[in-house]
This record gives structure tokens, C-alpha cells and sequence, in this order.
């Protein structure tokens, strides 16, 4: 029997089909001698963090089911370089490879897919080093225009949105460490919370 294979086809925009990827997919398996195990479809860009069915191609390599992924583009499987890096190592750690039509194939257990990789690590180190310094830029260039950046004295966004829960809360008799687990601050947080509130309805009487 031959290697098992998840087939995965994304396109960006609902108006898009994955059909085209599905068919040359599913040639290029037969062709091969893949065992197609499933065919996983997603809409989404590129960018985008929540990617469920590339989760479930990751959960079939985590229980063994697969012994590769099938993509038309490694543009389709990665988000970015880095992305694609750690993929390919979790993948990698399962004996799972990474294979392209293109003709690309991660299997980083050979000295093939090894270099690659290592290409790959030196593009996604420039990648990060290009974005480190596009953020240091625009930090520099906000501050020049007299913008204040991060979070500046007295201002609590978490605390000061989660107050309201917060205080229904302890109203109930919930201890402030139990309120704290809930809704996932800390129980001197909590503490603050309520002394504030009560110190607003005595100003305010």
C-alpha cells in the first residue's frame, strides 16, 4: 500500500473554488501512488491565524494518519516563511512531509529537505529582521509627531472592560480569588476593581 496523503486546497475569497487544487491534487496523488486519507478545503488570505481545517491536516500528523501533505503551491500550506518553518518541524517531528506539485518537497529526515530548510530559517530570520525594523521606524516616526505610545498611566483597557463582570460577580458572594479564575485576572486585580468601584459610588453620594 502506499504512503497515505491529506490533500489541502485553500483560496482566498468566497468567490474563489478550491475545485482546480482538489482535481490537480487528486491527479497528481494517483499518480504518484498516494493514499488519499481526505481532501481539506479553506477560505481565507494568507494571513489569516484561524485556519481550521489545516488544524485538523495537523491533527491527522499528530496521530500518525498521514505520511504526507499534498498542496498545488506551498504558498497554499504556509501563512508565512515562519509559519511554514514551524509547520514543516512539527510536521517533520511526526514524519510527515510537506510535498508541492511544483516539485517542492519538505521531508526534512533527508539532506535534501534538510538544505531547504535551512534556506528557508535564513529567509524567515531576514523576514523577522525587516519587521523589526518597519515597527522601530514607525515607532520613531509617531514619536516625532508627538504621539504617546503604549499604555500610558491610569489606563487599565482589561480591567476597566472586565469591571462589570467583575462586580456581578462579588455581588453573588464570589470570593475575589474566585472571580479572579473566572474571568482571568488576578485576585489583587479583582480587589482593585471593587475598591475603585466602591470609592466612585461614596464620591458620587
Amino acid at each position: 500500500m502506499g504512503q497515505r496523503a491529506a490533500l489541502y486546497c485553500r483560496v482566498s475569497t468566497a468567490d474563489q473554488s478550491c475545485a482546480r487544487q482538489e482535481r490537480d491534487l487528486a491527479a497528481f496523488a494517483a499518480r504518484a501512488g498516494y493514499e488519499v486519507v481526505g481532501t481539506f478545503r479553506e477560505t481565507g488570505s494568507g494571513a489569516r491565524a484561524d485556519r481550521a481545517e489545516r488544524r485538523k491536516v495537523m491533527a491527522l500528523a499528530q496521530r500518525r494518519e498521514i505520511d504526507a501533505v499534498l498542496v498545488t503551491e506551498l504558498s497554499r500550506w504556509g501563512r508565512s516563511t515562519l509559519d511554514l518553518l514551524h509547520t514543516l518541524q512539527e510536521l517533520e517531528a511526526r514524519r510527515v512531509s510537506v510535498i508541492a506539485m511544483s516539485g517542492l518537497a519538505f521531508d526534512l529526515s533527508t539532506p535534501h529537505g534538510r538544505m531547504l530548510a535551512t534556506v528557508v530559517a535564513g529567509i524567515a530570520e531576514f523576514e523577522r529582521e525587516l519587521i523589526r525594523e518597519r515597527v522601530r521606524s514607525g515607532m520613531a516616526a509617531a514619536k516625532a509627531r508627538g504621539k504617546k505610545l503604549g499604555r500610558q498611566p491610569g489606563q487599565r483597557p482589561k480591567s476597566d472592560r472586565l469591571a462589570p463582570r467583575v462586580l456581578a460577580l462579588v455581588a453573588l458572594g464570589r470570593s475575589y480569588r474566585l472571580v479572579g479564575r473566572e474571568v482571568g485576572l488576578s485576585k489583587n486585580t479583582v480587589a482593585a476593581i471593587v475598591g475603585r468601584a466602591r470609592r466612585n459610588a461614596v464620591a458620587k453620594s
